[in-house]
């Protein structure tokens, strides 16, 4: 069985000729517009917002249990969306305070889902899950559809959080905030 295909982020430069012209193209399009707009607003202008989507992306997640969890089951909820990997040991501190706070605000509308990277084999991902009793779902992407749909994951861990009506509420790359986190559930919270 061959390994599954690596994410278009994780591509380098060597392995892909024309990602290294493109990238090269948008440095030099970039200084051009640091040129013209002064650097400060070009930085401005270029990172004002986080990348990835601005509402949560359409997607069928395909869970480890066999079941999928869509855009039906997750409307009107308050979503955290968590990327990880079970070689990150980063994300495997965290999964106890996620699972602390997934227990807390289960009741109160909030859906967790923890995204395996494509490159996690999933019986690794099924025993890290059942070994370690996650509560809330987690789902495979061996062909890395949702890491696609969610803008590229340039590191693991990454979490966001959507409130009840789709939209990105906020970003985490690495451990998240937990006190700021619990401070955006609640208030998402008070609008389901």
């Amino acid at each position: 069985m061959s390994a599954p295909p690596m994410p278009r982020h994780t591509v380098s430069p060597d392995a892909d000729p024309a990602a290294g012209r493109r990238r090269a193209l948008g440095v030099g399009l970039g200084l051009a517009a640091a040129a013209a707009l002064g650097a400060g607003a070009w930085i401005a202008a270029r990172w004002a917002r986080p990348p990835g989507p601005r509402s949560l992306p359409p997607l069928e997640y395909r869970l480890i249990d066999g079941r999928r969890l869509g855009p039906v089951e997750l409307r009107g909820k308050a979503v955290l969306v968590n990327f990880w990997a079970t070689s990150c040991s980063v994300c495997v501190a965290e999964m106890p305070a996620l699972s602390s706070v997934y227990e807390a605000y289960r009741g109160r509308g909030l859906e967790l889902l923890a995204v395996a990277m494509p490159y996690d084999r999933p019986d690794h991902v099924l025993h890290f899950a059942s070994t370690r009793r996650l509560p809330f779902p987690v789902a495979l992407d061996p062909m890395g559809e949702a890491v696609t749909a969610w803008g590229g994951v340039e590191g693991t861990p990454i979490t966001w959080l959507a409130g009840p009506d789709g939209r990105i509420l906020r970003r985490w790359l690495g451990r998240p905030d937990f006190a700021a986190l619990r401070r955006e559930l609640d208030a998402a919270a008070a609008a389901c």
